[in-house]
């Protein structure tokens, strides 16, 4: 069993209330812009860090982070990218991937909307945390935990983390 948490469009900042989160999950994942490598190093000296880079990105983050990330966790096939698009509004780069070989789940993050929704026609559960950071036009700032046991992906919870000032 894995406990994740899921955050995405941190544009260089980490709210202080995001730490808690971290002590009780195995992974962070991280979908995208996270903004600075410093951010990626702090989080990676918290949980083991899976992470792609966004479009705000600079190459210090992507010479640590590929664009797209393909892997398992437990028995979850995953595929994470930053502009993704969403079930019926997929970006031409996600949708060809998707197409190709369909993951049980697809993250993306970069509309910073929160969004959980199952994919019936290409059968799979698609998260977008939507922004934890605050720079952008969300009002509240999310991230997401949930638990990876075997092949279901369990406990679903949104974090709300407080509004974007």
């Amino acid at each position: 069993m894995q406990r994740i948490v899921l955050l995405s469009d941190t544009h260089n900042y980490l709210d202080p209330k995001i730490f808690k989160y971290f002590d009780s999950c195995d992974q962070i994942w991280h979908a995208g812009d996270i903004g600075t490598s410093s951010v990626a190093v702090e989080l990676s000296k918290i949980k083991p860090l899976i992470a792609v880079y966004g479009n705000i990105d600079g190459q210090d983050v992507r010479g640590l982070y590929p664009e797209n990330q393909r892997f398992m966790c437990e028995d979850v096939d995953v595929f994470m990218t930053h502009i993704g698009g969403y079930p019926n509004r997929y970006s031409f780069k996600a949708l060809a991937e998707i197409k190709r070989n369909a993951p049980k789940l697809f993250i993306s993050g970069h509309s910073h909307i929160l969004k959980v929704m199952f994919d019936t026609k290409y059968k799979l559960l698609h998260i977008n945390p939507g922004a934890a950071g605050y720079h952008g036009f969300h009002k509240i700032k999310t991230l997401v935990s949930f638990l990876i046991d075997k092949d279901k992906i369990k406990d679903l919870k949104v974090i709300e983390l407080g509004e974007r000032v």
